[in-house]
This record gives structure tokens, C-alpha cells and sequence, in this order.
């Protein structure tokens, strides 16, 4: 019974290793889709929609520099979210709330761009709030 015990133990946290990865990659994909969205709009590139009665109205810039911030501070959460601390997954899920909101709020500039961010970071919140953080702290005991 120990032997099925410690294979179920290491499924576990290998899987609990997987999604944290998996958010990581989809973190870092993201900010840099927004990076790109964020000069795009900085550049004022003919590609946005202009919505005149939309509640949320923002100059185009201005949502690029919101953007391009996010993007950046996303990827290095991203790049932070490899070591796998409780930290990070708090930070990547907050931050990855707030991405989510603005490209909630944009969706009427670029809706496309949105749709598809909106869904990236669904499934990075829902990656790391899985996840319970004694597999982790156990898995990385391990390895050491």
C-alpha cells in the first residue's frame, strides 16, 4: 500500500509542477501578446476599432501604455513563476486578474486580441489557484 501511497504522492505533484509550468508558458504568452498590443497602440497603428459611446473610453495610447506595462510585468512574473513559491502563484494571479480586466475593458478597440487574452488568463488563474502548495513545497524538498 505504500508503494501505490508514493506513486499517487509523486502523480500528484508532478502534476502540480505541470500546471504551474503550464501557467508560467501561458503568463509569459500572454505579456508578450500585450506587449505587442501595447506598441501597436502606442504607435496609434490603424488596426484598432474606435468605439465613440463605449463607458470605458480611453485613448488608444493610453490603453497601449496600460498594456505594454502589464505585458512586461507579466513576463517577468512568468519568468518568476519556475521556481513554483507561493509568492509568485500570488503575484501571477493577481496580476493575471488585472490583464485579464483590461482586456476586458479593451475588447471594444481590439476585440480578437482580447477574446483570445481573456481566455489565456482564465486558465492561468485557474492553473495556479488548482494547484495546492503543500505538493509543491514537498516536491521541491524533494529534489533538493
Amino acid at each position: 500500500m505504500t508503494t501505490t501511497t508514493r506513486r499517487q504522492a509523486r502523480e500528484t505533484q508532478q502534476l502540480a509542477s505541470g500546471l504551474v509550468a503550464f501557467a508560467a508558458v501561458m503568463l509569459i504568452i500572454g505579456g508578450l501578446l500585450n506587449v505587442f498590443r501595447g506598441i501597436m497602440a502606442i504607435a496609434e497603428d490603424d488596426i484598432f476599432v474606435t468605439t465613440p459611446d463605449y463607458v470605458f473610453e480611453f485613448d488608444v495610447s493610453g490603453w497601449g501604455w496600460i498594456h505594454l506595462i502589464l505585458g512586461v510585468l507579466a513576463v517577468i512574473v512568468g519568468f518568476g513563476l519556475f521556481k513554483a513559491t507561493l509568492g509568485a502563484r500570488i503575484i501571477g494571479v493577481l496580476l493575471a486578474g488585472l490583464l485579464l480586466i483590461s482586456s476586458f475593458l479593451s475588447l471594444p478597440y481590439y476585440p480578437l486580441w482580447s477574446i483570445i487574452l481573456i481566455a489565456i488568463y482564465g486558465f492561468v488563474i485557474w492553473a495556479l489557484c488548482v494547484v495546492r502548495g503543500d505538493t509543491l513545497a514537498s516536491a521541491s524538498q524533494r529534489e533538493r
